[in-house]
C-alpha cells in the first residue's frame, strides 16, 4: 500500500513539474531534443538573395509552422531545420537547385499576340494565367513584350536563385 502512495505522489509531483511553465517542445524539459522527420516545428526566419535584399521574414508575425518531410516548404529549408534544438539559430545557404529549382528554359515560351485575349494589358513583369496543351491554366510572368509576340516565363520567381536563411527553431511541437 505504501509503495502505490509513493508511485502515485511522484506520478503528481512529476507532472505539476511538467506543468509549471514548461512548454512542451519547448526543450527546457528535453534538453537533447532535436528536430526530425516527421516533427511539427515552429521557426522564425529571415530570407535573403546574396546580395543581402530581403525577400522574406517571419519578423513580426507568428513563426512559421510546418510538418518536417511534408513537402510545405523548401527541402533546403526543411533540411537545415533537421537536427537543431528549441531556440538554436543558425544561417544557412540554400543553392537554387534545393530551393525553387534552376532556371529552366523550356518553361520560357514566345506566343504571338493573336492568341492573347482581346483587351489584355500586357506588360512587362505582369502576372497572367494562360492555358495549357491540356487545358490546365498556369501562371506566368510577362518578361518581353513585341508588336507581335509575348514572351512568357512560367519559372517560380525565384528559380535560378541561391537563397540564405536566418533561421530560429522556437518549438517542437
Amino acid at each position: 500500500m505504501k509503495k502505490c502512495f509513493l508511485i502515485i505522489l511522484c506520478m503528481i509531483l512529476i507532472s505539476g513539474c511538467a506543468s509549471s511553465g514548461a512548454k512542451k517542445g519547448s526543450g527546457a524539459l528535453y534538453p537533447g531534443m532535436r528536430a526530425k522527420e516527421g516533427d511539427v516545428v515552429l521557426v522564425h526566419y529571415v530570407g535573403r538573395f546574396k546580395d543581402g535584399t530581403v525577400f522574406d521574414s517571419s519578423k513580426g508575425r507568428e513563426p512559421l509552422k510546418f510538418i518536417i518531410g511534408s513537402g510545405q516548404v523548401i527541402r533546403g529549408f526543411e533540411n537545415a531545420v533537421i537536427g537543431m534544438k528549441p531556440n538554436q539559430k543558425k544561417t544557412v545557404n540554400i543553392p537554387a537547385k534545393n530551393a525553387y529549382g534552376p532556371l529552366r528554359e523550356d518553361l520560357v515560351a514566345e506566343v504571338s499576340r493573336d492568341t492573347t485575349p482581346e483587351g489584355l494589358e500586357l506588360e512587362v513583369g505582369k502576372k497572367i494565367g494562360i492555358s495549357g496543351p491540356d487545358g490546365r491554366v498556369m501562371g506566368v510572368t510577362v518578361v518581353e513584350v513585341t508588336d507581335t509576340t509575348v514572351k512568357v516565363d512560367a519559372n517560380h520567381p525565384m528559380a535560378g536563385k541561391d537563397l540564405i536563411f536566418e533561421i530560429t527553431l522556437k518549438e517542437i511541437q
